[in-house]
């Protein structure tokens, strides 16, 4: 094994110098000319380097052969004219890094940290034996690192954050020198800290983050007495945080957040005089907070949420002089709060939510005037909200819901103009919502809901142009509603129900086109349904039950696809449009004594609506039509019935081979389970028959028929799942897509077990899937879908994503969005389907892996923990083949790289001409803004990413129709 090392050593060091020989070699002819030969040699290497990297900037133009080097644009040289330094950070440079700059013999310094440089690290590096500071962090670097410690003048090595394989580079400690070392954020195999980090005894900053480390913190370590930031977060780092952490007496910043740790912290730890930031957040920590944390006079940062600590929070905390974030949510904190906590310190940021303190809540929390967020939600305080925070007008996020506070809340607390979001809800606060509450314009969710508040609701309200959703339901709210609301034009959700609300329904809420969900039962409201609410385009759910409306039940409602909707008990009269009854049933319109429906198939009788009435000369001339019919039905029975004798036996023995083979699949059990979510009833025979020139598709769960029920009842997609696992993707989908209901979420109509087999029944979407229709093609070769379908499609499939994440509770991560999943109807409305590896945020921690190649966003590669945005990283990758035309891994994607990475390459030569489809023309400008927030989607770093909110907002805004049409006018494909 010794000498199999040694050969490969040998052979990489041979290979490093034939590469630095032939360089050289190149080099020749011009060191033969007769000027300072180290300066060709060093213009010539820096002129590769410049031609390996892309500059969409242009901020090498000065790289050129007739400039000397020392005037290139971040090139420094010594007195002698030799090349020490190159600095081309954060300059939006991509391409590789040429092994020509292992020539630069005097180099101290290469920093090309922050851009979006690829390939590997070239291991003639090593010759660079004067680097002292070598930073190519925040970069898209692949492959292994080589052996660099050869190195020994290094004082400053950061790699981090870019996407390093292999095992982690045990060598860096070799490297005695380093002061500063970076390697966080990439994707090293697991395995446990190299004890050989202990030997780098100058070390000021140690940075390993995300690096798949495992096992303890070795002893070695804590000997480091120079070490100021010591960072192991989002590893798998276990054991306990020794005393002995309290021999760096020069740490400020410990980050350990996100890993294994167990045990308690240390009274120790109070010795570290210089600590400002602690973070020991996502651990499995326990016990009580020492006192003598409250001796850390520098503390600006305390983080320990996510823990099992408990017991009370030490009154010492509330000698706090610069305390910035306070952060300790989800433990098992109790008793009362330090009252002194803030009086003394600047705070910005304190979330206590989710414990179990009680008394009165701390009055000085924003005494120095800076606090932003304030979350104490899921707690036990009592009492009056303190009016010491009525000044407090900078809070931009103030959340004190799910406690016992009474009283009321005082006026100016309303107004808080920077304020994001207002959550007072489920408590027993009294009064009513100020008219301060205009003031708070940057508001987008008010949460009141659940309280004793009463008295009108402020016209104020309207005041509020960022507003997405109010809850008000279930308090006293009397008057009307206000017709203001009709100017929320970004408001989604609107609660008021459970209140005392009177008067009519405001025509003006057919103006808040963005409504997805309106809620206003249990009302004593009056007067007609406003036939406006038919141009709430995009409204999913709608319940005016309980109330007092009378008139008939708009038909242009029909045209919304609601997936909800409640008219009962009301007073309303005439006929249920037919699609309405159809979608929600006869349940969601009892208690209106004058309602009636029109005469209907037997199969789908509504016993409790009676039918309308027809005229007396209508019914007459109808039993004639039906009376000719019987006669020439008849006639025509006689004639065939010798046809229908001869073919009996062979119809029968036919239909007896289908009852076998359906028979064949029932022996296991008899009976099948029918488990419906609509009101269509089903057969089980028409659902389980299942025809092969049917099928329609093949997903990752099963495949997929479609099935046209018998007396033209419709049409219908069944999904048949894989036999093995198929049990647990079916109650999967089944518990996530039953509780789900939007327009842009495929409905599932029906589940059928039996016989060992499991069958989904979905609405039939006829345009199939986004990936067969960006393919599919017209008359003269133009593509099915042009641009103004696709950005519909893109928005929908959005809306849909953004309801999983942000109007579920808790939130739904898909995990599989790609153009096969996003299903067309007849009008191109977009469908999210296929649930069956979805996850509800909260149920587990989704370590397992899911997703399909070339959608997986790059953070799986190394963590299997998906997130929201990892889903939209996916619909980052679906909105490109929107814009492109090609699939994810289209072939001409050369050396396995992914659409990503063709996309950016074009975007560094600003060559967006060949990035859209050429098929679609004279929409460059539209095309260009979805380009934008694509990018934003696929962005590396998943903290930098939008959230889906965020992308609707700006899909929005790119409407290639908002420009030409009129809200009452849009185009045909618009």
């Amino acid at each position: 094994m010794k000498f199999l090392t040694l050969t490969q050593t040998i052979f990489s060091s041979m290979l490093d110098l034939f590469l630095s020989l032939h360089f050289l070699t190149a080099l020749l002819p011009v060191a033969l000319i007769p000027i300072s030969t180290s300066l060709s040699v060093e213009t010539k290497a820096l002129l590769e380097l410049r031609r390996q990297l892309n500059d969409p900037m242009g901020y090498l133009e000065s790289w050129k052969e007739s400039q000397p080097p020392c005037q290139f644009v971040g090139v420094t040289c010594d007195d002698s004219g030799q090349v020490i330094g190159i600095s081309l950070a954060n300059l939006s440079l991509s391409g590789k890094i040429s092994p020509s700059v292992s020539v630069l013999h005097s180099l101290s310094s290469l920093d090309l940290g922050a851009n979006a440089i690829s390939g590997i690290v070239p291991a003639a590096l090593a010759n660079c034996t004067n680097l002292q500071v070598l930073n190519l962090s925040t970069n898209s670097l692949i492959g292994q690192l080589p052996d660099l410690s050869t190195l020994q003048n290094l004082r400053v090595l950061d790699l981090s954050t870019n996407r390093f394989i292999g095992k982690f580079p045990s060598w860096v400690g070799k490297l005695p020198g380093l002061v500063q070392l970076g390697l966080a954020a990439n994707n090293f195999q697991e395995g446990d800290i190299p004890q050989g980090i202990g030997n780098l005894k100058n070390l000021t900053w140690l940075f390993l983050a995300q690096c798949n480390l495992r096992g303890e913190i070795p002893a070695s370590i804590f000997q480091l007495t120079s070490l100021g930031t010591l960072d192991f977060s989002g590893n798998q780092i276990s054991g306990k945080l020794p005393k002995a952490i309290s021999n760096l007496r020069n740490l400020y910043k410990i980050e350990l957040y996100q890993n294994n740790l167990t045990g308690e912290i240390p009274p120790d730890l109070a010795n570290l005089s210089q600590l400002r930031e602690f973070d020991i957040s996502r651990n499995q920590l326990t016990g009580k907070l020492p006192a003598e944390i409250g001796t850390l006079k520098n503390l600006t940062i305390f983080h320990i949420y996510s823990n099992n600590f408990w017991g009370e929070i030490p009154k010492e905390f509330g000698e706090f002089q610069f305390l910035v974030s306070f952060s300790i949510y989800q433990n098992n904190f109790s008793g009362e709060f330090p009252a002194n906590l803030g009086r003394f310190s600047p705070l910005n940021a304190v979330d206590i939510s989710e414990n179990s303190f009680s008394g009165e809540f701390p009055r000085f929390l924003c005494q120095s005037n800076n606090l932003q967020f304030l979350l104490a939600l899921d707690n036990n305080f009592s009492g009056e909200f303190p009016d010491s925070y009525a000044n407090c007008k900078t809070l931009q996020r103030f959340r004190i819901c799910q406690n016992n506070f009474s009283g009321k809340i005082p006026d100016a607390l309303w107004g808080l103009p920077f304020a994001v979001i207002i959550d007072v809800s489920d408590n027993s606060f009294t009064g009513g919502i100020s008219s301060d509450i205009g003031i708070s314009a940057s508001l987008t969710q008010l949460y009141v809901q659940n309280n004793r508040f009463s008295g009108k609701l402020p016209i104020e309200l309207g005041k509020l142009p960022q507003l997405q959703k109010l809850f008000a339901f279930n308090n006293s709210f009397s008057g009307k509603i206000p017709s203001q609301i009709g100017n929320l034009k970004q408001l989604s959700s609107l609660h008021l129900e459970n209140n005392e609300l009177i008067g009519y329904v405001p025509l003006e809420l057919g103006m808040c086109n963005r409504l997805v969900d309106l809620n206003i039962a249990q009302n004593s409201l009056s007067g007609d349904i406003p036939e406006t609410l038919s141009m709430l385009t995009s409204l999913n759910s709608l319940n005016l039950s309980d109330n007092k409306l009378t008139g008939s039940i708009p038909e242009g409602l029909e045209s919304l696809k609601l997936s909800l909707i409640d008219f009962s008990e009301n007073q309303l009269s005439g006929r249920i449009p037919p699609g309405l009854l159809m979608m929600a049933g006869d349940e969601a319109f009892l208690g209106n004594t004058a309602l009636c429906i029109d005469k209907i198939p037997e199969s789908q009788r509504f016993p409790d609506i009676m039918v309308c009435n027809v005229s007396h000369s209508h019914e007459e001339l109808f039993g004639k039509q039906i009376l000719l019919v019987l006669v020439i039905l008849l006639a025509m029975s006689i004639l065939l019935a010798g046809l229908a004798f001869v073919s009996y036996k062979s119809f029968k023995l036919e239909e007896c081979d289908k009852r076998r083979e359906l028979k064949e699949g029932m022996e296991k059990d008899s009976k099948w389970i029918l488990e419906s979510f609509h009101p269509t009833k089903f057969d089980p025979e028409e659902i389980c028959n299942l025809e092969e020139e049917n099928l329609i598709g093949c997903g990752s769960t099963g495949e997929v028929y479609r099935v046209d029920l018998n007396k033209n009842r419709g049409t219908v997609a069944v999904k048949q799942l894989w036999k093995g696992d198929s049990a647990k993707a079916l109650m999967a989908e089944i518990d996530i897509m039953g509780k789900i209901k939007h327009r842009n979420i495929l409905k599932l109509y029906a589940c059928l077990r039996g016989g060992g087999s499991n069958f989904l029944v979905f609405e039939y979407m006829p345009n199939g899937n986004l990936y067969q229709a960006l393919r599919r093609e017209i008359k003269g070769r133009q593509p099915e879908l042009d641009w103004n379908k696709r950005y519909k499609i893109a928005l929908g499939a959005a809306q849909g994503i953004m309801y999983l994440h942000h109007d579920c509770s808790p939130a739904i991560i898909h995990r599989d969005i790609k153009s096969t999943n996003i299903l067309l109807d007849e009008e191109y409305e977009a469908k999210i389907a296929d649930f069956g590896i979805a996850k509800i945020v909260e149920e587990s921690e989704m370590s397992c892996f899911a997703g399909t190649h070339g959608y997986m966003a790059p953070e799986l590669a190394y963590s299997f923990k998906a997130t929201e945005k990892s889903d939209i990283y996916s619909f980052g990758v679906v909105l490109l083949e929107l814009l492109t035309g090609l699939s994810p891994t289209d072939s001409q994607f050369f050396g396995g790289k992914d659409i990503v990475f063709w996309v950016s390459t074009h975007l560094d030569v600003q060559n967006l001409g060949e990035v859209f489809d050429s098929r679609l023309s004279n929409s460059e400008d539209d095309m260009l803004k979805v380009l934008k927030i694509a990018i934003l989607c696929t962005t590396k770093l998943s903290s930098l990413r939008p959230t889906m909110r965020e992308v609707v907002n700006m899909l929005i805004d790119a409407d290639p129709c908002t420009v030409i049409t009129t809200a009452k006018s849009y185009g045909k494909n618009c």
